[in-house]
């Protein structure tokens, strides 16, 4: 049963890098000078009392260690913190929310910051793996667009941060295809054209999301069996006509190895701005809404770090950063005027009045079980 709602969507972006971090030998020098000088004026009380105000006043230095979404963060957003908070960055890439949660439960990881999605953002917060870090009492909270606070995922934000917010829908180079892209039946009832050449992005909720729309069901957590199986029969026929179910495609689909595709909507503007043959489809019978959640993994080495990096991104001129890259929305208000107008007006970025769209909560382990199991006959 897909919801219509109308959204304005306002900014986006994403990539990685590091930097080096001499906060310890600032704060030992000063620390030193300041010690000799009350030394040689007063007692060594007061020589500790100054050591200790040095000491504050250094930069807080240290390590900041993130997991993310592959190709997904700006290189010169994390050129800015690092800079800004003498902290040297560590970003190490994932492809999918089972892979990230997997890590994340596993331990021994030895990161900070992880970015799931907002259907997973609670089953990490059940599992006990995120520290309620506080966003709504930061400095830059004011600046989170009012709409993206008390969400379901995380009501008044106790845990997480928007990092961006798109679309999952249907991306077709008009090269091969001049007939409608804006359904699902490109990917389920594969026009002779686009055989072979269409690609699905492994995420189970996505597609299954979209095979329950396109057959008229409800989107939102179906545990119907008897409308489940339909689906199940639906995936497996359409199945052969593609040619793979793969993540990083924007130079595929530039490059024309892909001509269709279930697609995230930034990803389908970065490669029509290296290739203009492609369009981005909203189908008709329903699109989800999604948006990926910046959050402190619970007992992080550097939770603080960890914190000012929340803060940071709410600020508007950084969050333009991180959409500038990626291409999608991202949740702070006033990021726009840092962005090209080009940008706010792509196709990728408006939805069309009136399109059904629906947002994924997480689902209870029965229907998630059921999904898996279809999931799993799916991708052998």
């Amino acid at each position: 049963m897909a919801v219509t709602i109308m959204l304005a969507l306002s900014a986006c972006g994403e990539k990685k890098e590091e930097a080096s971090s001499a906060a310890s030998t600032a704060t030992s020098e000063a620390a030193s000078a300041a010690t000799s000088e009350a030394a040689s004026t007063a007692t060594s009380e007061a020589a500790s009392t100054a050591t200790s105000e040095a000491a504050a006043a250094a930069p807080a230095g240290g390590e900041l260690n993130i997991y993310n979404w592959g190709n997904y963060t700006n290189p010169k957003l994390i050129e800015k913190f690092e800079k800004e908070n003498n902290v040297k960055v560590t970003v190490t890439d994932y492809d999918s929310n089972d892979v990230a949660l997997a890590k994340i439960k596993a331990g021994g990881h030895g990161f900070d910051i992880v970015v799931p999605s907002s259907n997973f953002v609670q089953i990490f917060i059940n599992e006990g793996l995120l520290e309620e870090s506080k966003p709504n009492s930061m400095s830059n909270f004011k600046n989170m667009d009012p709409r993206w606070v008390d969400v379901e995922f995380d009501k008044g934000r106790n845990y997480t941060v928007p990092w961006q917010w798109g679309t999952t829908g249907v991306t077709v180079n008009t090269k091969a295809y001049q007939g409608d892209p804006n359904t699902w039946a490109i990917l389920f009832d594969t026009p002779a054209e686009l055989k072979g050449k269409v690609n699905v992005v492994p995420e189970m909720s996505d597609v299954m999301a979209a095979a329950l729309a396109y057959k008229g069901f409800s989107p939102i957590c179906n545990g119907n069996k008897d409308e489940l199986k339909q689906v199940r029969d639906t995936l497996m026929k359409a199945k052969p006509d593609w040619i793979s179910m793969d993540y990083g495609n924007v130079e595929k689909y530039a490059k024309e190895d892909l001509m269709a595709g279930m697609n995230w909507n930034g990803a389908s503007m970065r490669a029509r701005l290296q290739n203009d043959k492609i369009v981005y489809g909203y189908p008709k019978e329903g699109i989800a809404v999604w948006m990926d959640n910046v959050a402190v993994i619970k007992g992080a080495k550097n939770i603080e770090n960890a914190k000012k990096f929340q803060n940071f991104i709410m600020d508007p001129e950084n969050a333009a950063l991180i959409s500038d890259f990626a291409k999608y929305a991202n949740g702070i208000t006033g990021s726009a005027k840092f962005l090209d107008k080009a940008f706010a007006e792509a196709p990728e970025i408006n939805l069309p009045e009136g399109q059904k769209t629906f947002i994924m909560p997480a689902c209870p382990p029965e229907v998630t079980e059921l999904y898996t199991a279809i999931w799993t006959e799916l991708t052998k």
